[in-house]
């Protein structure tokens, strides 16, 4: 059965009154109160309707829009489920928002709005939740149709997942499916382990259970046998008896240790197993979360999980599309999905400002025409001979000149070969070049652009450019407050929401600003 419409009042009662005299902090509950009727309209509602399954019997499931306004109200306040339950009971502010006063009963219970946040996610239809806020804006006159100035940045979301080293990942594998075994046939733990030929993995400890110096490299190569041996037990074991690995959470655990011994572990020359010198390129860290990666946000900053992206409207200071990323993926990747959210509000990109990490997007790359780019190129240097930037370039011919006049083709992403005897004969050639073949100039794919970002740079108005986007820092650090710097979910696309949800409450505060131009329109 389809749910009902939510249709809370729209005029404050002179209960709600005396509530809202009394709210000096979390102000946001008081302009969800005012706007949630213009949030959630008739036409969202329909929408999220369409989540569920219309059938001609059941009971009618609790309004989406109020489950909604919940899951926005949780990224506010940094609730869990059962605290939003207690919550709809004993605080006004949450039962002022709901529409709910002094109610006795909370009007969902934990598994409807558990359900609803999959249905959301399955259906993707929390990045509507961002559309609407841009949209209620919009319906203000405080925007209207338009090219788009946005700037995009990322900043680190450490992962939920406890990050473990390849001794404690097996061996953590290993006990969580022989835990699952001996609870379904009503074994112990240890009984099972003993059974399977793995008691190594039963200790609270594996590392104390192994007992070895790791200071020493051939006892540390020991230990790595010892756990390496309890996972072919285990393994051969569930073959002689198929039944007992049958539960779908024992087979992924043998799977995830057999992806990180695939991962980590390397055959000697004489045929002993250690761990791998250097580290595989999509790494597993985490048992709990497969997703999760080890990257890095700068030279400096470790980051263990993953990578959040904010594209902010650089004129009005909606954030109009996020992403997630794993911890180990370049942050250019992001470009994709940003523009797909971005397609869908009918707006034309129209400047982008970015760090140099997006240079390498296919956005960037493929730039439609008259997109503008703003960002710092990357610095240009030689040492003590001539640097590309002392070469003149001609781009409407395909020509480059060196600073003795010489004169070649070039192709962007080609190397450019000055000839051996022309460099051997120039009276410039200390200064350009050490080399007995003569100098070359490689040619980035997109030259052009970074040429034009060198020259820009250089001007007062191009240094502005560059400094607007400091805006989409200031909207990240509060994205960042909002939703927490370790993630609350397992999973990417869990987190995912998350992030869109923040990015719903971010965009609710800013509209705040502009009450009067909502309730105007």
């Amino acid at each position: 059965m389809r749910p009902r419409l939510w249709r809370p009042p729209v005029t404050l009662s002179e209960g709600e009154e005396r509530i809202v005299k009394r709210i000096r902090r979390a102000k946001l509950f008081v302009f969800l109160r005012q706007v949630r009727h213009l949030l959630f309209d008739e036409e969202f509602q329909l929408e999220l309707a369409g989540l569920y399954v219309d059938s001609p019997t059941g009971q009618p499931p609790v309004a989406p829009a109020l489950l909604a306004l919940v899951s926005i109200m949780q990224a506010y306040t940094g609730a869990s489920d059962d605290e939003a339950i207690e919550a709809t009971l004993m605080d006004r502010r949450w039962q002022l928002v709901l529409d709910c006063p002094d109610c006795e009963h909370a009007p969902f219970s934990k598994g409807t709005l558990v359900a609803f946040r999959r249905r959301l996610i399955e259906g993707g239809m929390d990045r509507r939740l961002i559309e609407r806020t841009v949209e209620l804006a919009e319906s203000s006159q405080a925007f209207g149709p338009r090219q788009l100035r946005a700037a995009l940045d990322s900043s680190p979301l450490w992962g939920a997942g406890r990050v473990e080293d390849t001794y404690n990942l097996l061996g953590h594998a290993l006990r969580k499916a022989l835990s699952v075994i001996a609870r379904q046939q009503g074994w112990g733990l240890a009984d099972t382990a003993r059974e399977a030929g793995a008691e190594v993995v039963t200790a609270s400890s594996l590392k104390a259970a192994l007992d070895l110096d790791w200071d020493d490299e051939e006892q540390r190569g020991r230990g790595l046998v010892l756990v390496l041996t309890a996972l072919d037990n285990v393994t051969g074991w569930l073959d002689v008896h198929p039944q007992q690995g049958a539960a779908p959470e024992v087979a992924a655990c043998l799977a995830a240790a057999g992806q990180v011994r695939e991962q980590d572990v390397e055959l000697s020359s004489d045929a002993t197993p250690r761990l791998r010198q250097g580290v595989a390129r999509d790494r597993r860290i985490s048992l709990q979360d497969a997703q999760m990666r080890h990257g890095r946000k700068s030279h400096r900053q470790l980051i263990d999980g993953y990578k959040r992206h904010v594209l902010r409207d650089l004129d009005k200071g909606l954030v109009r599309a996020v992403a997630l990323t794993p911890a180990n993926v370049p942050e250019a990747t992001a470009t994709e999905p940003i523009m797909a959210d971005l397609a869908c509000q009918a707006v034309q990109l129209a400047e982008l400002s970015i760090d140099r990490a997006y240079l390498s997007s296919r956005l960037v790359r493929e730039r439609p025409e008259g997109l503008q780019i703003n960002c710092k190129a990357w610095p240009v240097r030689n040492g003590r001979h001539f640097p590309k930037t002392a070469f003149a370039m001609d781009w409407e011919q395909g020509l480059l000149t060196c600073p003795n006049q010489v004169t070649m083709p070039f192709e962007p992403g080609g190397v450019l070969h000055f000839p051996k005897p022309t460099c051997a004969r120039c009276l410039l050639r200390e200064r350009c070049t050490s080399s007995l073949m003569g100098r070359s100039v490689t040619i980035h794919p997109d030259e052009r652009l970074l040429s034009e970002l060198r020259q820009r740079q250089l001007t007062p108005a191009g240094r502005h450019k560059l400094r607007e986007r400091v805006h989409v820092e200031h909207s990240l650090a509060h994205i960042g407050r909002i939703q927490g710097r370790r993630a609350r979910y397992i999973g990417q696309r869990k987190n995912l929401f998350d992030l869109r949800r923040a990015a719903v409450v971010h965009n609710l505060h800013q509209l705040s600003h502009d009450t009067h131009l909502l309730f105007a329109a």
